[in-house]
């Protein structure tokens, strides 16, 4: 053999081999970059850069929930062994807390720590100017077993649970509820969790001096279940193994006379939809086309791609008719792409001229690296108009962080802040104690503690612990 003709022979050969398999690779880095795009859809969008500061961010006492001394926390003793978590005041239109005769009144999910089905919401009552949690009443639920059962209203007829939402005094004094109405989940049947928004006016009584008791509901109806367009249908959310389909904790709100419900949700088709399309829009990492490359390879390879593709948590908005029944579906006003499926208890007020917009996330469902599975945060964005475009509140959109154990009694989730009607401080309750995890110690009121808001910037306010479940303060 001549070994100099071969070796010629295979340079030859591997020269042209590079050349091709060069020029294959660079065919195929460019068939990858032309899947590239930059689409916001006219929405505001939680960034992956912006999320990538919380590690660093969370570091600061400006952030952290305060710290609890878990000896002094009670169960609230009106109800005898129930958990209770989730919970919403009746607020006025402008969000701060109503005075119904005397009485400040607290929407709550509750039910038996050892069913998971056994989800309703209670009602509770103390008397203004009480904070002490022994001066919370329980009236019990705020509806009977069968009150659901309303005729041609097939998807209210279909609940099996009842999931947060929020209550307004309405200008004619009347208490209104919005909630969410949970399906049953049950494939064999054609069940999914169907989440729906729903609404009843709920009336109230005082039969004696100390005592408030629901007298009756009336007005019960569905809302808003999706539309697939701009916000994601259970149907669609069924497609995708492994999808977290949301549509609840409606919020209400005033603007200019007009009446209107901001939810959690998912994206729909026309707005930003899942998939692994959705790696590739710029618009979802912000900071610039280097970081989206870098970004975007990283998380290409990374274990949470799956749930990357899968994540389009949004904070949705619809216009209700004076009559509460469905206006307008208008687009969300931020989504998540990318980042998390869940955004929950979405809470927005106006403040010295500007919408403040909030929203409770775990860590567990995000897929930013350097965030963990205990990471429990309320998120937070302004604007000058209800309708955007919305800006994340401290560069970031990080305005509380916690991460106990599930187990510590202290553990607190479902932050949500209350405007007072003076200062720059707004009141924070939550729930503490995870549901079902002792046998004497339940899910209760959380002792609420101050944040102050000025401008884009928000702070936990030092030594601000009030008593648990404390609605308002005296600035």
């Amino acid at each position: 053999m001549n070994i100099k003709k071969f070796v010629k022979q295979a340079s030859v050969l591997t020269f042209t081999t590079a050349i091709l398999l060069g020029g294959a690779t660079q065919t195929f880095a460019k068939d990858k970059d032309s899947k590239s795009y930059n689409e916001d859809f006219g929405i505001s969008h939680i960034t992956r850069s912006d999320m990538l500061k919380f590690p660093e961010q969370q570091q600061s006492d400006q952030f952290k929930v305060p710290h609890f001394d878990k000896n002094t926390i009670k169960n609230i003793p009106s109800v005898d062994g129930l958990d209770v978590w989730d919970s919403w005041p009746l607020q006025n239109a402008d969000g701060t807390v109503a005075n119904y005769y005397g009485y400040q009144i607290v929407f709550a999910l509750a039910g038996n720590p050892k069913v998971g089905s056994d989800t309703f919401i209670h009602v509770f009552y103390q008397k203004v100017g009480e904070t002490s949690l022994d001066s919370w009443k329980h009236a019990g639920r705020v509806f009977k077993k069968d009150d659901h059962l309303i005729p041609n209203d097939l998807i209210l007829n279909d609940q099996a649970e009842e999931w947060s939402g929020s209550a307004t005094l309405t200008s004619d004094g009347e208490i209104r509820l919005f909630y969410t109405n949970r399906d049953s989940y049950a494939p064999e049947s054609g069940h999914y969790g169907k989440q729906t928004l729903t609404t009843a006016q709920v009336n109230v009584s005082q039969p004696d001096y100390d005592t408030l008791k629901v007298d009756s509901i009336e007005d019960y109806k569905s809302i808003f279940d999706g539309d697939g367009k701009y916000y994601q249908t259970v149907q669609q959310g069924i497609e995708s193994e492994g999808d977290n389909h949301t549509l609840r904790d409606p919020h209400y709100v005033e603007d200019n006379g007009h009446k209107y419900l901001v939810f959690e949700a998912n994206t729909g088709t026309d707005v930003g939809y899942q998939g692994d399309d959705s790696l590739f829009n710029r618009a979802y990492y912000g900071h610039g086309n280097k970081f989206y490359k870098d970004e975007k390879n990283k998380l290409m390879q990374s274990p949470k791609k799956v749930d990357a593709t899968l994540a389009n948590g949004a904070l949705g908005i619809i216009e209700l008719n004076d009559d509460y029944t469905l206006k307008k579906i208008m687009k969300p006003l931020v989504a998540s792409n990318t980042v998390t499926d869940e955004i929950e208890r979405a809470n927005i007020f106006k403040k010295d001229g500007k919408w403040y917009l909030f929203t409770d996330s775990r860590g567990s469902k995000m897929t930013i690296d350097g965030i963990g599975k205990k990471d429990i945060y309320m998120l937070g964005y302004v604007s000058d108009s209800l309708t955007g475009s919305y800006k994340p509140l401290n560069g970031s959109g990080l305005v509380l962080q916690m991460d106990l154990d599930q187990k510590d009694i202290t553990w607190s989730y479902s932050h949500f802040a209350i405007p007072q009607t003076k200062g720059d401080n707004v009141v924070i309750t939550s729930y503490m104690t995870n549901r079902g995890t002792f046998d004497d110690h339940h899910s209760t009121f959380a002792p609420s503690f101050l944040v102050k808001i000025k401008g884009s910037k928000t702070s936990v306010v030092k030594d601000s612990t009030l008593e648990q479940g404390q609605l308002t303060v005296e600035e």
